[in-house]
């Protein structure tokens, strides 16, 4: 079995692609890192990133045991990881078979954000995400480009139509 984590900041498409590429290949599962909680969490992503942005902070043993249940069950041939991460958590790297980030602009990602999750919200309340976005949120995103990127197996160009994105992506797990 390939384990491909897809990786993009918040909102890049991480989600979507790995929903799309699980209907389009047989004997595929899905694990969604949104899905959890772990302990560890941080809250704080300007007060982690200014000490030094520690992946491994995060303990990840509920996503390693789901990992490890869908290995043991040889139901599949892939497992997609809805995984922001790559290769920088311990618990997690040594399983992973191929690791894809799909390169999202902020400003598309912080667009995405706001149509997806503020639908309802009030304009104050928009403006408040703005402010906690410029002052704490946009630092942990920029370190995800700087760290998770870089060691990424591929990139993926995250303004392209989703179908070309699709398909990149295909050809990339496929020969993984």
């Amino acid at each position: 079995m390939k384990i491909i984590a897809i990786g993009a900041v918040t909102a890049g498409g991480k989600t979507t692609l790995v929903n799309a590429i699980k209907d389009k290949l047989t004997r595929t599962a899905s694990l969604h890192f949104d899905d959890y909680s772990f302990d560890g969490e941080v809250n704080d992503f300007y007060k982690w990133v200014s000490d030094g942005a520690n992946y491994n902070v995060w303990d990840l043993s509920p996503l390693k045991a789901d990992i490890e249940k869908i290995i043991n069950s040889d139901r599949y041939d892939y497992l997609l990881l809805d995984y922001p991460f790559a290769y920088q958590n311990k618990m997690i790297k040594d399983y992973l078979d191929c690791c894809i980030f799909i390169d999202t602009p902020l400003d598309i990602a912080l667009a995405r954000k706001i149509l997806r999750d503020m639908k309802e919200s009030s304009a104050d309340d928009i403006r408040y995400e703005m402010d906690v976005y410029l002052k704490y949120a946009r630092i942990a995103y920029v370190q995800m480009l700087q760290d998770i990127l870089p060691i990424s197996d591929y990139v993926i160009d995250g303004t392209k139509e989703l179908k070309i994105i699709i398909n990149e992506a295909m050809e990339i797990i496929l020969k993984c």
